[in-house]
């Protein structure tokens, strides 16, 4: 069954057009949403969280539509726009506190755990963190609450690569455990890394959604990588 379901969405700017966007995400799958910068990404991920409201179309997690359901599917789902950005200088126990108390089936046990494993300092500021443990934080929060797909924008944007590839090795531990995750990235190597499925999108339409191996099937030319593959793609789009 479809965790997430996005159906003919569209979202109208002055200068911009989200058209009839569609895809589906499953449980225990890493999809990566692919595009260029000013492709849609963002403007979507936003739509789909109902941080912004979209001009048209359908949103629908676990069955239950989104419009009517919010308040139920946002203690079952994790997401991050962006880095901490809130309680700049409140420690990191602090703001757990406040989070925790939004969320009735959070469970310490495995606050505890993503702590330990993610190294971070609950006794630190947000100011005091990297860029990587700013995003790892969002992800203990998240977790924390059993979410059961994490909805991410540009979460690797940024990163060093070391800490780049800590972070899509801990989406491949909750791949294997059920978690659904959904990333955006215009980093294509990102994806080729650990995602299973893909989401191209490209002037705010979706060109793509299908499993990796299938687009690398329907769209690669001998010898290309996923990256060199989307770059071609982009170019002839624009041609």
């Amino acid at each position: 069954m479809s965790i997430l379901e996005v159906k003919n969405l569209r979202k109208e700017y002055l200068s911009f057009l989200l058209d009839d966007v569609s895809f589906n995400l499953n449980a225990g799958r890493i999809t990566g949403f692919a595009g260029r910068n000013g492709s849609g990404k963002t403007t979507t991920i936003k739509s789909v969280l109902n941080l912004i409201h979209p001009s048209g179309g359908e949103i629908t997690y676990f069955g239950m539509p989104l419009n009517k359901n919010e308040a139920e599917i946002k203690r079952r789902i994790g997401y991050s726009t962006g880095t901490v950005s809130w309680y700049p200088r409140k420690k990191l126990k602090s703001i757990a506190e406040v989070t925790k108390s939004f969320y009735p089936n959070w469970d310490e046990e495995a606050y505890c755990k993503y702590l330990e494993l993610f190294k971070l300092d609950e006794n630190k500021t947000p100011l005091e963190l990297s860029e990587g443990m700013k995003v790892k934080f969002n992800l203990l929060l998240a977790l924390s609450h059993k979410a059961e797909i994490l909805i991410l924008d540009e979460p690797t944007s940024g990163l060093d690569p070391f800490s780049r590839d800590e972070l899509l090795d801990i989406f491949i531990t909750l791949r294997n455990s059920g978690v659904a995750v959904f990333f955006s990235t215009h980093i294509i190597s990102d994806l080729e890394k650990c995602a299973d499925d893909i989401v191209y999108i490209s002037d705010g339409k979706i060109r793509a959604s299908m499993p990796v191996s299938d687009f690398r099937s329907a769209y690669s030319q001998q010898g290309e990588n996923l990256e060199q593959t989307i770059l071609r793609l982009e170019k002839e789009g624009q041609s």
